[in-house]
């Protein structure tokens, strides 16, 4: 959304996935997550495997956990896996992740076609917002899935199904 609203030329469209244009407050999920990552970096897992059997004390979902892994990599001199980004520079961030960086929509809008994508057990994108994104995005249509907030791992068929009928829709246009 920040791509779009500062650089409209650079895109033809935009799916935004279970976030919306407001400063939003994470919920107590994303910290122990965060606890979780941390107890594979002290731990030094060398497999995925290891770091799955790790996750499931902090959820239950094998898509989230999945997900979640996604960011471990190998690095060549080590065999550990490690975090794409050190649980301690995400710590320091948490506080202020769900804060969107445009407050006035009169100021700045995206007016190519944008597809919000939103899980319906998620509270990221509720209906009191959708004024907001109307205001920021004047072209938006929106899409609920049946699920949390991450809808990609959780329903990765129904979210490809909704952005293969955006972009036939676009098609048509």
């Amino acid at each position: 959304m920040t791509v779009a609203l500062r650089s409209p030329r650079l895109l033809g469209a935009l799916i935004p996935v279970d976030n919306a244009p407001v400063d939003a407050q994470l919920n107590g999920d994303f910290h122990k997550y965060l606890a979780g990552m941390r107890e594979i970096e002290d731990v030094g897992v060398s497999k995925q495997v290891e770091a799955d059997e790790i996750l499931k004390k902090y959820e239950d979902l094998l898509p989230i956990r999945q997900f979640l892994m996604t960011n471990l990599v190998k690095r060549p001199q080590s065999s550990s896996l490690v975090l794409r980004i050190p649980t301690k520079t995400l710590a320091s961030s948490l506080a202020h992740m769900g804060d969107f960086p445009f407050k006035d929509p009169d100021e700045t809008q995206y007016k190519g076609p944008t597809l919000f994508v939103r899980g319906t057990k998620s509270y990221y994108v509720a209906d009191d917002v959708l004024p907001v994104i109307g205001r920021f995005f004047p072209k938006f249509t929106i899409q609920d899935i049946d699920c949390g907030h991450w809808i990609i791992s959780e329903q990765p068929e129904a979210f490809r199904q909704a952005v293969v009928s955006f972009f036939r829709d676009l098609d048509k246009e």
